[in-house]
């Protein structure tokens, strides 16, 4: 069977673990709820309930661990604050999960994670520029240069929902106004909308794909990127709808020579994304993939 490695997703509303091989084939998963606004549950609670999905799955040979979640987080994963879990403030993962399993942990952001996935085995493969995004709990993103997957001096490169969509918009997490995230994530639709963003109508889901087209326009002029990689429950849910107003957009805002024509396209991975991400961090820290 060959090297496997443990992949481990910790998003906003689930977390996900899973045994992946060296070509990407998923072999084994297990998922459960992250339950952040669960009354009670704290730092530790989230710990434990993580052990017992990685209970569920491994058997001992794998290699390396290779982690994607939410951010911020200090350099390498060393302490993760993701803003959507709020149990989690400079939370040691990357030393509980060396201590626990014994092999190398390699610790990232979840949306960097998943442009190292959809760059090995997705949307993008073959592709040396491109961004790739999550627009679901949260949005995230991830960007390839010139072949090399941007860290930033913190391994916070990427965040593009931060990028600012509507100056007067709403309030968001990290503190600042108008953020893509503020506007887009699945909790902030349900927030305008006062439904789960699963049931807004297509005046909704138009604009949701246009506030992104427009992040990703700004991020194609600003670094030459021709092709943004989407995933994540609300952009694949919305669907076509969604993708075309974010291609109208981007085609009405990208208009340098060298940025028209950026393309915006489904994720290729589907489920599997962020645990063929997850354990693309890890192989990448161990040398198994360039990126």
């Amino acid at each position: 069977m060959g090297d496997v490695a443990l992949a481990v997703d910790v998003g906003g509303t689930k977390l996900a673990v899973g045994r992946v091989s060296a070509d990407g084939a998923v072999l084994a998963r297990a998922v459960g709820a992250t339950g952040a606004a669960e009354p009670g549950l704290s730092g530790d609670g989230l710990w434990e309930r993580l052990v017992g999905l990685i209970d569920e799955v491994r058997v001992g040979s794998e290699v390396v661990c290779g982690v994607g979640c939410g951010g911020p987080m200090l350099p390498g994963g060393v302490e993760v604050s993701p803003l959507n879990i709020p149990q989690w403030r400079g939370f040691p993962l990357r030393s509980r999960l060396s201590s626990l399993l014994g092999v190398p942990v390699a610790v990232d952001n979840d949306a960097k994670a998943l442009a190292l996935g959809e760059g090995w085995r997705g949307a993008a493969r073959g592709a040396r520029n491109f961004v790739a995004m999550v627009v679901s709990t949260g949005v995230g993103g991830g960007i390839v240069l010139d072949g090399r997957l941007l860290d930033g001096a913190g391994g916070n490169a990427g965040h593009i929902g931060h990028v600012v969509v509507e100056p007067a918009g709403r309030r968001c997490a990290c503190g600042g106004q108008g953020c893509l995230e503020a506007e887009a994530s699945g909790p902030s639709i349900a927030a305008i909308t006062g439904r789960p963003a699963a049931e807004a109508p297509l005046s909704v889901r138009e604009r949701t794909g246009r506030l992104v087209g427009r992040a990703v326009a700004s991020v194609a002029n600003l670094l030459d990127l021709p092709l943004a990689v989407v995933a994540g429950s609300v952009a694949l849910g919305y669907g076509e709808p969604f993708f075309a107003a974010a291609q109208a957009e981007i085609d009405a805002r990208a208009r340098l020579e060298f940025s028209r024509g950026t393309r915006i396209v489904p994720a290729g991975l589907g489920a599997d994304g962020p645990l063929v991400g997850a354990a693309a961090v890890g192989w990448r820290a161990v040398g198994s993939l360039d990126a």
